[in-house]
């Protein structure tokens, strides 16, 4: 077998490649991860301009491919950048530069959409796969991958002046389960379409920018993309007060168990220091968890020191995973 392909074939992937893509998957990770590929090239086709799906083929047959998503504010990050959340080749052409091939054309057409910033995340063992981001320019970024079960919240979070002291901004998604909160003071319901200007609002108070964009699009995801429904949104006198959205993932960065991705949560700043942001937690864990999923993940600045704080007094800790990041 040659050491490289013959006359390699780069182009978009399209529905019929889907079958391909989930056996390339499955032989690498031993898990079909079909729901998540399918809901993965199905946004693609409805958003082309959100996500790049790119494969290399040997004549006819898909020997790898990877698929990477405009982020465009996720987790307060400034900037177009893209995180690359799934790449894999055909075992029968491995060794043969497929991967980097794969990353040089997904990045060819980022850089046509003004993207500056190509992410991903490693678990920390990880490797072949670490070595191989290496190789490829990605160094660690000044980023933590934060993670917790969605075990309840403890009662006495409720007075801890650390998790009061936040209340900031990131996200969630809905799914309103019944066992909520007992003495619960602060309404909590899923989010509606109605309340994107209240959101708009609250984060340009705290990120000090209008990110209209940004929030449609992640309120479509959470309302339209989602087949659950979690993102949240806190009232006070019957007012939009907060608001935290998440999605629920099965197969980004290659993770095969279910787990939840919360990138905004924020406070309108006339009802700080209430514990708007804790209740908006503890509910999303509530409901996380009757839906069967497993953990939360979230990522914060490595020196943003209240929102650290802020996340470790409601139960978050390191992930073992690796930040990474590469200019463009």
């Amino acid at each position: 077998m040659p050491d490289t392909l013959a006359q390699p074939n780069a182009k978009p992937l399209s529905p019929s490649d889907l079958e391909a893509v989930i056996a390339i998957d499955m032989a690498a990770s031993g898990s079909p991860r079909r729901g998540y590929f399918e809901k993965r090239l199905q946004a693609a086709i409805d958003n082309p301009r959100d996500y790049v799906f790119v494969g290399v083929f040997d004549g006819e047959e898909l020997a790898g491919f990877a698929f990477a998503k405009l982020d465009k504010g996720e987790f307060g990050k400034t900037g177009a950048s893209a995180s690359l959340d799934a790449i894999g080749v055909n075992p029968d052409h491995g060794l043969q530069g497929i991967g980097h091939r794969l990353l040089e054309e997904v990045e060819k057409v980022l850089r046509h959409k003004g993207v500056t910033e190509f992410d991903s995340q490693v678990d920390w063992d990880q490797w072949p796969l670490l070595s191989f981001f290496a190789h490829s320019g990605f160094k660690m970024a000044p980023r933590m991958v934060l993670t917790r079960t969605t075990r309840e919240m403890p009662h006495e979070l409720r007075d801890d002046p650390a998790a009061n002291a936040l209340e900031l901004d990131y996200s969630s998604p809905d799914g309103d389960a019944g066992n909520a909160l007992s003495h619960d003071f602060v309404p909590v319901r899923s989010m509606r379409e109605s309340d994107l200007a209240k959101i708009i609002s609250i984060d340009a108070e705290s990120s000090g920018s209008e990110r209209t964009d940004y929030f449609s699009r992640k309120q479509d995801e959470a309302l339209n993309q989602s087949g659950v429904r979690v993102s949240l949104v806190a009232e006070q006198d019957g007012f939009p007060a907060g608001f935290i959205m998440a999605r629920v993932d099965y197969g980004e960065f290659g993770r095969t168990s279910t787990e939840a991705v919360m990138d905004s949560i924020g406070v309108d700043t006339g009802f700080r220091g209430q514990g708007i942001g804790r209740f908006l937690m503890a509910k999303l864990m509530a409901n996380l968890k009757a839906l069967q999923v497993e953990t939360v993940r979230t990522e914060v600045d490595w020196n943003d020191i209240p929102l650290i704080g802020y996340f470790s007094s409601v139960g978050f800790r390191p992930a073992q995973r690796i930040s990474l990041s590469k200019p463009l």
